[in-house]
């Protein structure tokens, strides 16, 4: 919603806001860790698995994407729904989110392959070794005079199944939200 109203709704400030938006894509993971970690901990959240998914899920990268791609949507669509007589919220819903349902769907597969690959901000959040991610479970297969790579091969392989079959679900829609922006026409 918020890089619909960026992208298509006039008001003052929208430029600033998106340009805070691109601005905290810039500040380094590590700098925001201990201010995410006390914001976990004042929630209660620590060890938990909502700790480790919530920042995933909201992303500037996302606002970014989106406002990117729906600035390069025809402002003749919005125009057609206020003439039949749609609101703000039933134009979002009807007439811009079935257009960039591959963007979300390229979106979806990158936010999770890059949170399910994360090893920082689980090994912080996480201590129970029951609720640890399988990237840290992997770690722990280091020793400090022994590493059996076998054991830690298979663990990387079982690792990715869920990405492949992701994608393997998501090609088509992915393929479509990376093309998107390529053809003129």
């Amino acid at each position: 919603m918020a890089a619909f109203a960026i992208a298509k709704i006039r008001f003052k400030g929208a430029g600033v806001i998106f340009a805070m938006y691109l601005a905290s894509m810039m500040i380094p993971v590590q700098i925001t860790l201990i201010p995410m970690f006390i914001i976990m901990n004042k929630f209660s959240l620590i060890n938990t698995y909502t700790s480790v998914i919530s920042p995933a899920v909201f992303k500037a990268f996302a606002v970014f994407l989106l406002v990117q791609n729906m600035r390069a949507l025809p402002d003749d669509y919005l125009e057609a729904a206020r003439i039949d007589g749609a609101g703000m919220f039933k134009i979002y819903k009807d007439v811009i989110m079935p257009m960039m349902i591959p963007t979300v769907a390229t979106l979806s597969i990158t936010t999770f392959m890059e949170a399910w690959n994360d090893y920082l901000w689980p090994l912080v959040m996480l201590s129970d070794k029951n609720k640890m991610t399988l990237t840290l479970a992997l770690n722990t297969l280091n020793g400090q005079y022994d590493t059996e790579y076998n054991v830690l091969m298979a663990g990387s392989l079982i690792s990715m199944i869920p990405i492949i079959i992701i994608y393997i679900i998501a090609q088509t829609q992915m393929k479509q939200g990376i093309t998107v922006g390529g053809v003129k026409g």
